[in-house]
């Protein structure tokens, strides 16, 4: 089995409930279990036009599943719960689910790249990776998710209940 780490964000409508809803999505995927979630941050969108603040998390899931079938079931949830497609780049949305790694896994296709290219430059990532999986070494940059926050000198984000 595979370990594979997910970005959630959501900061349209209910952005509790649909992270749950997206949670537990993520935990009926066949041959996949949820072996760890973040806390939930409070984040400020980032590009894209003005918008409301997100709550990010990341979980951790170990899973048989190929990166790409992955990404196809992550695409259907967000669907499933409401997400347009196609939708506007860094708009706003009901929900995102960013593969961000998949073991160590180096991949540059048009649809998935892995690790995902700007997760080193994203707190709204980073915190919650650095949470759920310090240790974890980026593929390319070979620096622990701990080091890489601690490099970004982030501004902290309330965590949520």
């Amino acid at each position: 089995m595979a370990t594979a780490y997910i970005g959630l964000g959501s900061n349209l409508g209910n952005r509790t409930g649909f992270l749950r809803r997206a949670l537990h999505h993520l935990g009926s995927l066949p041959n996949t279990d949820l072996v760890k979630t973040s806390t939930w941050y409070k984040t400020p969108a980032m590009g894209g036009p003005p918008q409301g603040p997100f709550l990010n998390a990341v979980v951790q899931i170990r899973t048989e599943l190929e990166p790409k079938i992955l990404l196809r079931h992550l695409q259907e949830i967000e669907r499933s719960l409401g997400r347009p497609l196609p939708h506007l780049r860094w708009g706003p949305r009901v929900i995102d689910l960013d593969l961000l790694t998949y073991d160590q896994l180096i991949l540059e296709e048009p649809i998935l790249h892995l690790p995902h290219p700007r997760l080193h430059e994203r707190p709204f990532v980073l915190i919650p990776l650095a949470e759920v999986a310090p240790l974890w070494r980026h593929p390319l940059l070979g620096k622990s998710a701990k080091t890489l926050l601690e490099k970004l000198g982030h501004a902290d984000y309330p965590a949520m209940p």
